[in-house]
């Protein structure tokens, strides 16, 4: 199994972790010329952005430590088109998520960063 096949794999169990948890899929792997965002759902009031990352080992570090500055500025660009290019109101409230995987450890890091704005 290649590298991409993997990270479909581990972002469909993630799927199924976020489902069991409430959470509605609005939509995988949302594509702008800025980037893209893995999941993007509903959890109760929030309009909720996940990005998953996932480590076979910890030889590079967590999967939580790979979402650094940069990923979170184009992650909140993408996010400024979706909400958009889906009129979402400018009082929806929105949340920045990470799952993090490492081998078969799923973690879901609620809130894990703010939003950044644009320079």
């Amino acid at each position: 199994m290649n590298t991409r096949e993997k990270g479909a794999q581990k972002e469909q169990q993630v799927c199924a972790c976020l489902l069991s948890a409430g959470v509605k899929i609005l939509e995988r792997n949302f594509r702008a010329r800025q980037g893209e965002i893995d999941i993007i759902g509903r959890d109760g009031e929030y309009l909720v952005f996940f990005e998953v990352k996932y480590r076979s080992g910890t030889g590079c570090g967590n999967a939580a430590e790979a979402v650094r500055y940069a990923k979170q500025r184009k992650i909140c660009q993408v996010a400024d088109y979706y909400r958009l290019r889906h009129h979402c109101a400018e009082d929806t409230p929105i949340r920045f998520d990470v799952v993090a995987v490492d081998g078969e450890k799923v973690r879901w890091i609620k809130n894990a960063f703010d939003y950044v704005a644009r320079c």
